[in-house]
């Protein structure tokens, strides 16, 4: 699935006991620019769950509160949340045709959850969604490798190279932070 219109980074930190998603602001609409400051990032489950998404505004809107939903009936429980929400999302006969990816993290971990079935986590505990999403994770991943920074300023810095490259991201970043 090729998500274009934004960009998310998030990053999981057992060292500094905390995670973040960070996120340019641009919406576009085909090939125009329509808003520079656009919310992609959201706060669940009395704040200990964080969210991102790419793709279409209205379906993630719709995800989000299905997912806020799962996370209350299996009390917190991300992945399993997460798989639930895949499960419903894949088989209802609406929700199936909703174009989205979701990048979640809690301090149970970091996971991409997509339409096709994904609930993926990755193993360096990183990851980029959205048309600038491969951009910003190789900007985090070589940041984690060699930087002794905190991983806020790393997913800033990620944002930053991957709008100096993908025309569908700019340089209005937000970045939510979640801590244990």
């Amino acid at each position: 699935m090729k998500m274009r219109h934004t960009t998310i980074v998030a990053i999981h930190s057992e060292k500094e006991r905390r995670a973040v998603i960070a996120s340019d602001g641009q919406a576009t609409l085909d090939t125009t620019v329509i808003k520079h400051k656009t919310r992609k990032l959201h706060r669940l489950h009395d704040d200990k769950v964080l969210v991102g998404f790419a793709g279409a505004t209205a379906d993630c809107l719709a995800l989000l509160d299905k997912f806020e939903g799962k996370l209350k009936k299996y009390n917190g429980q991300l992945r399993r949340a997460a798989v639930e929400l895949t499960k419903e999302w894949r088989t209802d006969r609406v929700l199936r045709h909703l174009e989205a990816v979701l990048v979640t993290v809690s301090e149970e971990g970091l996971l991409m959850v997509s339409g096709a079935g994904d609930v993926l986590e990755p193993d360096e505990g990183v990851i980029g969604i959205g048309s600038g999403g491969a951009y910003a994770l190789a900007a985090a991943k070589a940041l984690l490798s060699v930087a002794d920074l905190p991983i806020d300023e790393m997913a800033r810095r990620s944002l930053e190279i991957a709008a100096e490259i993908d025309i569908y991201t700019n340089n209005e970043i937000s970045i939510e932070e979640i801590t244990w």
